[in-house]
């Protein structure tokens, strides 16, 4: 049998694995609940070895890419907002030798290598505030929006290894992401809220495999999700868990009526 690059790293204790319901790239720079529960949660996190982020903003179709780079740059891609945010940086170094373990791990999922993305807003927003050092290692694999729900929770379960060699993977989306329905000052609508507590009370119960199930033509689903990208990093997240895990929520809440902002540990 042909040894994996990953038995040749050194083994750690089980890492936990993290959904970040990111919403506005605004949370980077302005105080609230949702930006001070990450950094509560980088506070009371083992010390990772890398950082593995799956973000809703990088997609690709007919193939999975991991990025390699060493110096991952940071990418302002979106329009609208203050120039302070399009001025910040987050100068993590990359993590090649672990890009490289995980694309031998994915060696039956189509993923190649990449030099050219960087780290976009779903991954530097929330890691400004988990890891404001910007010490830690980090790379991104994209999501090939050519796959069916399930060949992305399969990605996931083969990335579990990486898990026992000190890196932190992490999902960046939102459980419930309507940007035309968005509105200022109200409360979340009820079929937002609705998704969402289904979503809870699946991940509660550890019915992880049901989300892969989810149809993206079912009305309450083209409703809470217009388009699935937010949503599939959730399940690189659950499908990195194990039945060991216990999952919790460490943010609850709704962003202008159509966005969710639930994040889910497990460890």
């Amino acid at each position: 049998m042909t040894q994996l690059l990953t038995d040749t790293l050194a083994s750690t204790p089980t890492m936990p694995v993290l959904f970040i319901g990111h919403g506005s790239p605004m949370h980077a720079i302005e105080d609230g609940p949702f930006s001070r529960a990450w950094r509560d949660m980088g506070e009371s996190l083992p010390a990772p070895t890398a950082i593995l982020v799956v973000s809703a903003h990088w997609m690709t179709r007919g193939v999975s890419l991991v990025h390699v780079g060493r110096k991952p740059r940071t990418i302002h891609d979106f329009g609208g907002f203050p120039r302070a945010l399009h001025e910040v940086q987050y100068p993590a170094p990359g993590a090649p030798e672990l890009a490289a373990a995980t694309l031998d791990l994915l060696q039956n999922h189509h993923a190649e290598a990449d030099m050219e993305w960087g780290l976009d807003h779903g991954a530097w927003c929330v890691l400004l505030r988990m890891f404001p050092k910007a010490d830690v290692p980090v790379y991104q694999l994209s999501l090939d929006l050519s796959r069916p729900f399930a060949d992305h929770m399969a990605i996931a379960r083969d990335l579990r290894a990486l898990r026992r060699k000190g890196v932190l993977i992490v999902g960046s989306g939102n459980a419930v992401h309507n940007l035309p329905a968005m509105r200022y000052g109200i409360e979340a609508f009820d079929w937002a809220r609705e998704f969402d507590e289904n979503l809870a009370m699946r991940i509660r119960n550890h019915d992880f495999g049901a989300l892969a199930e989810i149809n993206p033509r079912d009305p309450l689903t083209r409703m809470a999700h217009p388009t699935v990208e937010h949503l599939l990093p959730l399940l690189y997240t659950l499908g990195a868990g194990e039945e060991a895990d216990t999952p919790s929520f460490f943010a609850e809440g709704f962003d202008l009526g159509s966005i969710s902002m639930r994040s889910v540990l497990l460890s």
